[in-house]
């Protein structure tokens, strides 16, 4: 049985972790039984980072690598019917959200003070009371440096809104008429594309790039789609 570690349920979503997102869905696509695992953390994940699973006594950490072991190990095509220019046009979408659009996203919820508190502050409360809110603004601190190394974070905040904002119109031309990234069947991609997409549509930050989302009815569309196809659980309790 596959053991599937990530963020649990927060701010409206499935996860509080995109990335986290994009691999539960994958494996609900794919139809493998899996359960969640208890007490998983980026401290012991393989790669340092969540989300990670177990598959018969092996670790595998990074959305993508998870993805590659599911299809390598269990005979499965995520992308089963695309085209080879469509597997291209999936992986350069990947891209875009992970290698860019999560940067910004990253900085609307970690270094907008409002969204801090109310967000990824919260990350800390199992801590001892008395090193909490020092390792709260130490990850905090790393975090700032994290988004300035990788570049973004050298822009002012109304640039990585922009361009953050770019990526988001650039992410529903692709849906377009849809229903999904490449007609009417979801393929691997589409759990990244959602993953994203509701994870910046959430109300629960408030900001320029949550503001840019919500301007885009494709993308409120496409995420009600894959909602009421692949969590309809989910779909109850906002109901």
């Amino acid at each position: 049985m596959i053991t599937l570690y990530g963020y649990a349920p927060a701010f409206g979503l499935p996860s509080a972790s995109p990335f986290a997102i994009k691999t539960d869905l994958q494996l609900r696509m794919s139809g493998l039984p899996y359960v969640y695992g208890a007490g998983g953390t980026p401290q012991n994940a393989p790669k340092g980072k969540i989300p990670y699973i177990e598959d018969k006594g092996e670790r595998i950490g990074d959305s993508t690598f998870i993805r590659e072991h599911l299809e390598s190990a269990y005979g499965i095509d995520l992308d089963a019917g695309l085209s080879a220019q469509q597997r291209a046009s999936a992986w350069t979408i990947e891209r875009l959200l992970e290698d860019h659009l999560y940067w910004a996203l990253v900085h609307e919820r970690w270094m907008d003070d409002a969204n801090f508190e109310k967000g990824p502050a919260h990350f800390f409360n199992a801590l001892p009371e008395a090193m909490r809110e020092n390792v709260r603004q130490e990850t905090r601190e790393r975090v700032k440096a994290t988004l300035h190394a990788q570049g973004l974070g050298r822009h002012t905040p109304a640039e990585i809104a922009r361009l953050g904002a770019r990526s988001l119109q650039a992410l529903a031309q692709a849906i377009g008429e849809g229903p999904y990234l490449f007609g009417g069947k979801p393929s691997g991609s589409d759990a990244t594309a959602f993953a994203f997409a509701v994870s910046l549509l959430t109300p629960f930050f408030e900001g320029p790039l949550q503001e840019a989302a919500a301007k885009l009815p494709v993308l409120k569309a496409y995420s009600e789609r894959i909602l009421q196809r692949y969590y309809p659980e989910m779909v109850q309790v906002a109901a």
